[in-house]
């Protein structure tokens, strides 16, 4: 059922690999698809995980690094657009929304919340991603790396995603789960919920993030807490 929301209504930005979906499959098998024409190992999947959180240009250096493979800015670029033409036809072959998600984001909803989604995935992916797993309208707006001419470490993607969706930053709580999306949050001066299970190279406690949640069912209550000390603070 449609949810009206007031012009005021604080919003929700969810980073999406790692937050809402596990995709560390899908990601890493067209990752090894790349490496494998370029005649490098496959990276097994507990360590693609590591290396997942930045984007697919970031993942296809990190998996050349890996294999101790230097790599050229025109090869990346030939690369990138290889890796984005497999994964565009394997979003879902194995991901998944985590635990919880969708009574998550329609108890948000029906609280009174905006949500968007802000993702270093290339946006076209990440509105195809979400329709695949049944929640892109749930969202105001879906932004990707190229949906502006900046993305995430760069707060703009943020506040740019803030405003798509109808929203005010002094109203927003930020959702991720690496060091890419508290680096943001805290630029844009937005408070942010990690969650612990997604793709990070350090444990997301240790990168100073406002709460921690070890499950979708505790985010009402921790942006509940948030979104009222915005409101005090604006």
């Amino acid at each position: 059922m449609p949810v009206t929301l007031s012009a005021s209504a604080p919003i929700v930005v969810f980073d999406l690999d790692g937050t809402l979906a596990e995709t560390a499959a899908d990601l890493g098998a067209t990752l090894n698809v790349v490496l494998a024409r370029e005649g490098l190992p496959p990276v097994d999947l507990t360590r693609a995980r590591d290396l997942i959180g930045a984007g697919a240009r970031a993942l296809i250096e990190r998996g050349f690094a890996a294999a101790g493979r230097d790599l050229t800015r025109e090869r990346l670029d030939a690369l990138f657009r290889v890796f984005l033409a497999h994964y565009g036809q394997h979003l879902c072959d194995a991901s998944h929304l985590f635990p919880g998600v969708l009574a998550c984001l329609d108890r948000l909803r029906a609280g009174g919340y905006r949500l968007a989604v802000c993702t270093n995935k290339v946006e076209d992916h990440s509105v195809r991603l979400l329709t695949l797993l049944g929640v892109a309208d749930h969202f105001a707006a879906i932004c990707g790396r190229d949906t502006f001419p900046y993305c995430k470490p760069d707060p703009r993607h943020l506040t740019q995603t803030i405003a798509r969706a109808g929203g005010d930053p002094a109203r927003a709580v930020m959702v991720g789960d690496s060091r890419t999306d508290i680096a943001t949050a805290r630029a844009a001066g937005i408070p942010v919920v990690a969650v612990p299970f997604g793709y990070t190279d350090v444990p997301v406690q240790d990168l100073g993030p406002d709460a921690v949640i070890d499950h979708f069912d505790q985010l009402f209550d921790a942006v509940e807490a948030m979104a009222g000390r915005t409101r005090t603070a604006a």
